[in-house]
């Protein structure tokens, strides 16, 4: 059981909420990394993983959810049993990321890297606003929804690379997910790197900092 949506009649839970960043101010920066933390997590502290780049004329930002929660329940819930925070948090990122576009960042420009809720949260945005972004990491995430979601997403990819990384002992994150994910993106024409960690739960390893820092180094020396 998933129980009782405790946001029910909260149409826009994450309306208002603080944006955390860091790097370059964003009206003077090249690039946008946009940072989706984890369940019970801060922005601050999904902001630390940018001190392990040395990309130049990168702006980051962090959205910070609303009781440190993005959505209530599992994302392998009935998406409904998460509504409406769900469509809250994604509200909130479509604004994030209207932020960077007025500030001159194309989406070819800005990479979304998420961490296990902020993970699914990030590929779900990136699936139902397809277009050519800078990149996408997912760690210890996936697309949101119970086995058997229709996957009706619109729009292409087109090219943008993703990095899916997830360990096989993950209590949260069934690796078949990860699988559908993959294949999901891939028909949406990204060009997905998965990485299945034996052995590992739920965290981040530092293969899959590299790929992130490599990836952000990329998009900016290509700005």
């Amino acid at each position: 059981m998933t129980g009782r949506n405790p946001h029910a009649g909260t149409s826009d839970l994450h309306d208002g909420q603080r944006v955390a960043t860091a790097g370059t101010d964003l009206d003077s920066a090249d690039v946008a990394v946009i940072f989706v933390h984890g369940r019970g997590a801060t922005a601050e502290g999904m902001l630390e993983m940018a001190t392990e780049f040395d990309a130049e004329n990168v702006a980051y930002l962090a959205p910070q959810a609303r009781g440190r929660t993005w959505y209530p329940t599992s994302f392998l819930a009935p998406i409904e049993d998460n509504q409406p925070s769900l469509g809250s948090a994604l509200d909130l990122l479509g604004r994030v990321r209207q932020r960077v576009a007025d500030a001159g960042i194309e989406a070819d420009r800005t990479c979304f890297v998420g961490f296990s809720q902020g993970a699914c949260l990030a590929s779900e945005f990136v699936a139902r606003n397809a277009r050519r972004y800078g990149g996408l990491a997912v760690l210890s995430g996936g697309l949101i929804g119970p086995d058997g979601t229709p996957r009706d997403y619109e729009e292409s990819l087109d090219g943008t690379p993703v990095f899916l990384g997830c360990g096989d002992r993950d209590p949260h994150i069934p690796v078949e997910r990860v699988h559908e994910t993959r294949e999901v993106l891939e028909g949406l024409d990204a060009d997905v790197t998965e990485r299945i960690y034996e052995g590992m739960a739920h965290g981040v390893n530092e293969e899959e900092l590299r790929y992130v820092k490599n990836l952000v180094a990329e998009v900016a020396s290509g700005a």
